[in-house]
């Protein structure tokens, strides 16, 4: 049944008070226009909770857009939206179209800082570029609907993209994005399939990025860290502030850190952010829960500079230091010939003191 407006209700009494369920909850197309956006083919889900959220079919169906009762959950990046036809693979141009948003997805062969990668095959003969190609690669088939599940109706957007070139790759990722009427919840499962007929490496990383007013210089991470790497000498100076925000400093640089994480026996793991201060100290936080043992990795950005004020979390495969080095230090995944991996994320909005104390104390126990 769905909770709305603080009370419980079947289909039933729904149908009753409604014309259409879109009048409290929708999933629909529509084309974004001008700019750099123009063109491109976004979904619209709203669920009746006060959650609304855009998936951009045409960037893989990532998150661009997330929020809960008109507040923000996720960092907007400077250039909007971007129609995949912008998209530069050299270096960091990677970032001329990284509109950040709730998820932009690293992989499908590789993720991390641009390098050049000598064994890499075809696909790297003039070097691999920031977090690799998925995020810019349209979906087809694409289905988008809603649908009653006994008392519950739930809404999607399904699609596959599909890496691949001559004489290189072949990876299909099939991705699903649903939400519940009256959940404040997003589900997003992931199946990567090796279509090639020989071995394919194969890396992935799921790019959430939150902003103000979740984010804040009183926010805090939650993270069940059994180890705590920081990613260069810059980040080691502050690692025993990883927990902390700061407030907005013109010249800050950015710092990362890897975390190894904790988790139940099944490998269900959650990590969280959370502002107890926002709203009058009624509290807000977004969660993620994932299994540790397909994402054994937790990549955190903390980036607190004036106009780029954002902190990434990121479950990812591996670390960040490029295929070649990941390679190297074996955490770099090869599929075999029609081998698949699925990739199963919950995206939860917290919306009280309870619910964050709830999330803080499984993060406690998973330690």
């Amino acid at each position: 049944m769905a909770k709305l407006f603080g009370q419980q209700y079947s289909k039933q009494d729904l149908l009753e008070k409604v014309g259409s369920v879109a009048q409290i909850a929708e999933v629909r197309r529509v084309i974004l226009t001008e700019g750099k956006r123009a063109g491109c083919q976004a979904i619209v889900f709203r669920t009746g909770s006060g959650l609304s959220f855009t998936t951009l079919a045409d960037r893989a169906l990532d998150i661009s857009d997330a929020n809960y009762q008109g507040m923000s959950l996720c960092f907007r990046a400077p250039v909007g939206e971007v129609h995949p036809a912008y998209y530069e693979p050299q270096k960091l141009g990677w970032l001329r179209s990284f509109y950040a948003g709730l998820l932009t997805t690293g992989g499908l062969t590789w993720f991390g800082h641009p390098h050049e990668d000598p064994e890499g095959g075809v696909e790297a003969h003039s070097g691999l570029g920031l977090h690799g190609r998925i995020s810019h690669i349209p979906a087809e088939n694409l289905y988008v609907d809603g649908a009653w599940e006994g008392d519950d109706y739930v809404m999607w957007a399904q699609g596959k993209m599909r890496e691949a070139m001559l004489f290189g790759p072949n990876l299909l990722l099939t991705r699903k994005i649903s939400a519940k009427l009256g959940e404040n919840k997003i589900w997003l499962r992931d199946v990567v399939t090796n279509e090639a007929f020989t071995n394919q490496e194969h890396m992935m990383l799921y790019h959430a990025n939150i902003g103000f007013p979740l984010l804040d210089e009183h926010s805090e991470y939650l993270v069940p860290a059994l180890e705590t790497i920081p990613h260069n000498e810059f980040a080691a100076q502050f690692i025993d502030e990883w927990e902390r925000f700061a407030p907005p400093d013109p010249n800050q640089e950015e710092m990362c850190y890897y975390h190894r994480l904790a988790a139940q026996p099944d490998g269900t793991t959650y990590v969280a952010h959370v502002n107890r201060r926002i709203c009058n100290d009624q509290g807000l936080g977004l969660y993620i829960k994932f299994n540790a043992k397909m994402l054994p990795w937790l990549l955190q950005w903390k980036m607190p500079g004036a106009g780029t004020y954002a902190t990434g979390m990121e479950p990812c495969t591996a670390q960040g230091y490029g295929r070649s080095a990941e390679r190297e230090a074996g955490r770099v995944i090869n599929l075999t010939p029609g081998e698949q991996r699925t990739y199963d994320l919950e995206f939860g909005v917290l919306t009280s003191q309870k619910e964050i104390a709830e999330i803080e104390d499984i993060v406690k126990s998973l330690t």
